[in-house]
This record gives C-alpha cells, sequence and structure tokens, in this order.
C-alpha cells in the first residue's frame, strides 16, 4: 500500500507528550476498572484495552448483577462513553480537564449507571505517581493529537493481527496495557520459564512463560519517540548480535529489537516495513531461544492485506 500521512500521522512525542501523559491517566482510571470487574486471566489478559473502531474500549466487563458494562475512548466523538447492556447509556467529554477532575466525574457517572467499583487511586508503571484524587498536574487534551494517536494504534493493530496469522503455538490477542501505555502481541512456546530476577507480582504473572513480544508505544517510558519494538523473555545472550534483514536495529541500552516509527512513515510501504520488521525479529528471537518452529511456524496461509 503507498504511503499515506492519513493512515500513518504524525506522532511527534514532543508535540503532544502533555496530552499524552494526561490521556495515560485517564485509560489507567478506566482500566483500572476492568481490574477491579474482570476475573484475573494469565499473563493479565483481563486488565487490557482493546483498538475499536472509534478509540479504546475495555470490551463487555461483567457486572455483580449479572449484567455488562463497557466503557470507550471514543476519539472520534471527544468522549467517554459508558454503555450498559440494560439500555443505559452516558458520557463524559474528553477535553482539557485535570485527573482529579476526570476521575471525580467518572465515578458519578458510574454511580449515575448504579455500578460500584473499588478503583486503587495510585498510578502505575511510571515515575512520581500521583494519585487520581490529588493530580491537578496533568491536565492537557489536544483533541486532534489523541485522534492522530488512536489512528497510529490502528495501524499497529492491524499488521499486528496479519503477523499473527503464522503461529500454531498460543498467542495473545492484541492488547492495549494501560499501565505501560503500549500496544503489544505476544507468542509463547509453552515452556515455564525460569523465575524473573527482582519481578514483582505484576511482572511474575505476566512472563510465567517463555515469550517472544512485539508492540508499540507512542515515545513514553523514555525513548523519547514512537516506535515498534521486540523482545524475547527470558532474554537468550546472544539476540543482540543477531541481523535482521529488513529496517530495525537492537537498541543496547533497551535490550530490544526498535523500528521507529518516523521510519515507518517514509517507507514507500510502511505496512510491509513493519510486516517484516514483526517477521525478522521473531525468527531472530526464536532461534536464538531455541523454539520447536517446525511445530509452531504455520506457513500454509495466504496473506491478505
Amino acid at each position: 500500500m503507498a504511503n499515506s500521512p492519513t493512515l500513518w500521522p504524525e506522532l511527534d512525542w514532543k508535540a503532544w507528550q502533555d496530552t499524552a501523559e494526561t490521556l495515560h491517566m485517564m485509560t489507567q482510571i478506566v482500566g483500572k476498572t476492568r481490574l477491579a470487574l474482570e476475573p484475573l486471566r494469565n499473563h493479565w489478559w483481563n486488565v487490557p484495552l482493546y483498538v475499536s473502531a472509534r478509540g479504546l474500549t475495555t470490551s463487555a466487563m461483567p457486572l455483580p448483577n449479572g449484567g455488562l458494562l463497557d466503557v470507550e475512548f471514543d476519539f472520534v466523538g471527544k468522549k467517554l462513553v459508558f454503555r450498559v447492556s440494560s439500555g443505559q447509556m452516558e458520557s463524559l467529554a474528553l477535553e482539557p480537564k485535570t485527573v482529579a477532575e476526570f476521575f471525580e466525574e467518572y465515578k458519578k457517572t458510574l454511580a449515575k449507571l448504579g455500578i460500584t467499583v473499588r478503583i486503587w487511586q495510585m498510578p502505575v508503571e511510571v515515575q512520581h505517581p500521583i494519585r487520581f484524587d490529588e493530580d491537578t498536574t496533568h491536565k492537557s487534551y489536544d483533541a486532534d493529537a489523541a485522534l492522530r494517536f488512536w489512528q497510529a494504534l490502528i495501524q499497529a493493530d492491524i499488521q499486528f493481527k496479519r503477523f499473527s496469522m503464522d503461529f500454531y503455538g498460543k498467542i495473545s490477542p492484541i492488547h492495549f496495557f494501560w499501565g505501560s501505555f503500549d500496544l503489544a502481541v505476544t507468542r509463547f512456546n509453552g515452556r515455564k520459564a525460569p523465575p524473573r530476577p527482582g519481578a514483582d507480582r505484576i511482572q511474575a504473572e505476566a512472563y510465567s512463560h517463555e515469550c517472544i513480544s512485539a508492540g508499540f508505544w507512542p515515545g513514553n517510558g523514555g525513548y523519547g519517540k514512537a516506535a515498534f519494538y521486540a523482545y524475547a523473555a527470558p532474554a537468550p545472550p546472544g539476540l543482540a548480535a543477531r541481523n535482521i534483514r529488513g529496517p530495525g536495529r537492537f537498541d543496547q541500552a533497551l535490550g530490544e529489537f526498535v523500528l521507529d516509527y518516523d521510519e515507518v512513515r517514509r517507507a514507500a510501504d510502511p505496512e510491509q516495513t513493519v510486516l517484516d520488521f514483526l517477521n525478522d525479529t521473531y525468527s531472530a528471537a526464536a532461534d536464538e531461544c531455541g523454539w520447536d518452529r517446525a511445530a509452531l511456524d504455520r506457513h500454509d496461509l495466504v496473506k491478505q492485506g
């Protein structure tokens, strides 16, 4: 597919960082609702959000009364939408406001729907966390920037789904993890992993089995720019020396492969550039880790764009 600025919009981290950090806290509030309502699943698959046709959604969550609730960031309509299986619907405007104000409005909306959810108010996986109800620091919201972010997530989601066709083993859905604020897909070979050194409860569950993961982040976490990434866990010692044929590189500081989003945008075929990166890094990691690729990989499908 020819390059298109609409399909692959500009995503300059510095230009929208304030909005991204505010949106990150908003997604954590919504994500913690899913954490509270959903039964635990392996590798915390009960907590992420998912790319939708309007933004990011929790998908349907079970309520104590037997009904269902979903909450969706509608970046097209610039609102957060609440839908209950009883037919009730409410929404909040996505606009500049403090996280504390958003959190208060969020709780009131749940109460209006007759829903009680206990949400731990401390953010996770961020430096210098501020309680949601006390956070007056994060208050920026550029709706156009949020829309571009979602458009980039759409493209990443599509390519991750195409990449997921070629695997017989256990593979995750395409998750948006609100803790790390990134989109990811993970393959497993079925072998249990050794205990992860220094792992907390979250990491111990996430990395309980050997895996190779790929994802997309918008620039948070210290990297400073949007990029696709790929890594193996546990990491084999020879992975850094592995060459990949196409674009991307192994970043020694991060300990994983990265492909800058701007490089994808400039490519003649952005979609194929991402797919090549995903396939090449998986091959490098799977071979270095000694995965049984004859049993796990499949080659009988005809790919379609």
